[in-house]
């Protein structure tokens, strides 16, 4: 802990991001649901991140990052590695803060998210879809460009920023008894759970991951970071393994991770689209899924519900419907 403790963001440092950001971010809607109250037997409150900009959460946490840079840092621009919501969101960042980015993608990526990056004039390079791939070439676009890293998650900027989504979630409506947020390599979760510690009186932060990518679930289990391995899920935006900042984070501050099968998600999907009208991503209606799927163990609850994105390729939507 104490070589990571420096790492892990104060309450300041996320009031400040969210003051940074505020110009560049929408303030995303709270909605509920009263059909799926019933479904459930709690209240559910959505914070709407599938209709943030560039559809995903992951825009806070860019920006964040992208605008703490000094003129300096980013003369040469940005770069990351992303399957998608984060490389989104670091190009339109850049754009904004009038700098160049860089974005390394695995070439199974979806490709209304490919096309999204390259929309707001990011340079992409493909790499193949295993962590080393990733890295490999990462490093090359960086050894050629001089571009500043942010990674989507293992970075205190990016982390304070996605606290922002559960911050102005808590704002908005009180009295909440959990938060439930997805679980990828936890940037989202480590910055919801850390909002719930500094701006909520005992409100219990919750991951939801699936049960073919449960790393974070087996890593709280036993104690110790195991990474993910041959995951398989639907849910394209949690592939990745928690790091170990995200780690002691999720670990010193939630109260545990939900699993939720592949049919749970598309099942989550299919409730968020044809009861409340919102197109949600398999990644974002994980908590959802984790929710039906134990409701027992919810029921009675009034429980904040981070929608993470809203990318989905339109073919599913279409079979959803």
């Amino acid at each position: 802990m104490s070589d990571l403790s420096g790492r892990i963001p104060t309450r300041e440092d996320i009031e400040a991001a969210h003051g940074r950001i505020r110009p560049h971010i929408h303030r995303t809607p709270v909605m509920t649901s009263r059909s799926i109250d019933g479904l459930l037997g709690a209240k559910l409150f959505f914070k709407c991140e599938n209709l943030q900009r560039c559809g995903a959460f992951k825009i806070r946490g860019a920006c964040n990052a992208v605008f703490s840079l000094s003129d300096e840092e980013i003369k040469n621009g940005v770069a990351t590695h992303s399957s998608g919501n984060h490389a989104q969101a670091l190009a339109l960042a850049a754009k904004l803060r009038g700098a160049k980015a860089y974005v390394v993608m695995p070439h199974t990526s979806a490709k209304v998210k490919v096309d999204a990056v390259r929309g707001y004039g990011a340079e992409i390079t493909f790499c193949g879809p295993i962590g080393d791939s990733r890295r490999e070439s990462l490093e090359k676009v960086l050894d050629r460009t001089g571009a500043a890293f942010v990674h989507p998650y293992d970075d205190p900027r990016v982390i304070a920023g996605q606290a922002t989504a559960a911050k102005e979630l808590l704002e908005d409506v009180k009295d909440l008894d959990m938060v439930i947020a997805p679980v990828g390599g936890g940037g989202l979760l480590s910055g919801t759970s850390l909002s719930a510690k500094y701006f909520s009186n005992g409100v219990k932060s919750w991951g939801a991951e699936p049960e073919g990518a449960d790393d974070a679930f087996r890593s709280l289990k036993e104690g110790m970071l195991i990474p993910q391995t041959n995951p398989k899920t639907i849910a394209d935006g949690l592939l990745t393994s928690l790091s170990p900042l995200t780690f002691e984070i999720i670990r010193s501050n939630v109260a545990g991770i939900a699993i939720v099968s592949e049919g749970g998600i598309i099942e989550a999907m299919r409730h968020l689209f044809q009861r409340m009208k919102l197109v949600v991503e398999p990644s974002g209606a994980v908590p959802l899924g984790a929710l039906i799927e134990r409701e027992s163990s919810f029921r009675g609850k009034r429980i904040g519900v981070v929608l993470s994105g809203g990318n989905v390729d339109p073919a599913l939507v279409a079979r959803l419907r």
